[in-house]
């Protein structure tokens, strides 16, 4: 077996490959990741964001075009409330933190907040690791980490994320901080908004906690996240902790489940490409390589989802109707074959969903035929 070093840049090589030698690889975030463990059975998109594909120009390039996106206005208008809540050194986070999540420790005063600047993403990382080092064993002060990079091992290979802070408390212990600019009214945030913010931090918790194992003193990780937002209709700050230990562990659980890259990428067949620049017919074949694993939900997580509905439709695929419909229907794959199984031409008696399909047929026939009124004839 080739030593560790010697098989990383061996995948690193094939990954390459894969994406196509002239295409820039897209950096895996916290959001497709948390959209990732949402669906851990979907070896397409694994092998696609392990390879740094971008999803939006590859579904452009095969017709079916993602709605994915910011808009230019809520992507400045999100970086002018960052900077503000970032102002004067943080003080007004920091004072956000100490008043949602730590009151019993000093109120934030000089707090610090160290240059993480080197270069690349492992430089980065190994600088933000040593700032957390620092920070941990200076205790009594408040440290502000301004964009740190952490990186996480996802199915056998590195992903690099960039929270928006993280907190040293003087007690030692790390809070992530995540910036949004939808509002929060009358306190309260869009469930929905926060739901998909919790999981986004609930990545960089797990990216965090993996930092924390390299320390001789493992300091402690809060589960509770700062989430600070718009305050009603004003640019003005505020905050909410969120507990986000649900999202933790859903999003380890689904992450170990994942299929190694390696394993992906040693299945496809030899010169597999999904560049953008192939012709269509071409890149569909390839796409098509690799199974995916589509439910209705894809339509809120991943780029790819449409071209992925239109396949599920077009092989008559279960899939289509969501996982709890799939989940009950066992063996049967196909919209032909549930129906088929029904009317009693197919499926095996002894099958729970097969028994379960044909009663609840029965059923139905026996309700229409007495609910049925008799039609007069139009004089």
């Amino acid at each position: 077996m080739p030593p560790p070093r010697t098989r990383e840049k061996a995948l690193r090589h094939r990954l390459a490959e894969l994406r196509g030698p002239e295409v820039q690889a897209k950096a895996l975030d916290a959001r497709a990741l948390a959209a990732l463990a949402a669906n851990p059975g979907c070896r397409r998109r694994a092998i696609l964001d392990g390879a740094g594909v971008n999803k939006a120009v590859l579904a452009d390039a095969l017709g079916s075009p993602s709605v994915f996106g910011q808009s230019q206005f809520a992507f400045v208008r999100g970086n002018a409330f960052e900077a503000k809540v970032k102002a004067d050194g943080g003080t007004e986070l920091l004072r956000l933190a100490h008043e949602k999540l730590d009151r019993a420790a000093e109120p934030p005063a000089g707090a610090r907040v160290p240059d993480l600047a080197a270069q690349g993403p492992q430089g980065r990382t190994a600088r933000t690791e040593l700032a957390l080092r620092e920070a941990t064993e200076s205790p009594g002060v408040w440290t502000l980490l301004d964009h740190p990079m952490l990186a996480l091992d996802v199915a056998g290979s590195p992903a690099f994320l960039e929270p928006d802070a993280v907190v040293v408390h003087p007690d030692g212990s790390w809070t992530v901080v995540e910036i949004k600019s939808f509002p929060m009214l009358d306190g309260a945030a869009d469930p929905a908004k926060v739901g998909a913010a919790a999981r986004q931090a609930a990545v960089y918790v797990l990216a965090l906690e993996q930092v924390a194992t390299r320390f001789e003193s493992a300091p402690r990780v809060r589960h509770r996240i700062l989430l600070v937002c718009p305050k009603d209709f004003s640019n003005l700050p505020t905050a909410s902790a969120v507990d986000v230990r649900k999202q933790r562990a859903v999003t380890s659980r689904q992450l170990d489940r994942l299929t190694r890259i390696e394993e992906i990428a040693d299945t496809l067949p030899e010169g597999t490409c999904f560049s953008p620049e192939l012709p269509a017919e071409q890149l569909a074949e390839a796409v098509e390589s690799v199974p995916a694993a589509y439910a209705p939900e894809c339509l809120s997580a991943c780029e790819l989802a449409f071209h992925c509905r239109d396949r599920s439709r077009a092989e008559d695929m279960v899939t289509r109707l969501g996982r709890p419909v799939r989940a009950e229907l066992g063996g049967l794959t196909t919209i032909g074959d549930v129906l088929a199984a029904a009317r009693g031409e197919a499926g095996d008696p002894g099958d729970p969903a097969v028994a379960a399909l044909r009663r609840a047929a029965a059923l139905r026939a026996e309700a229409l035929a007495t609910a049925a009124p008799e039609v007069a004839p139009c004089p």
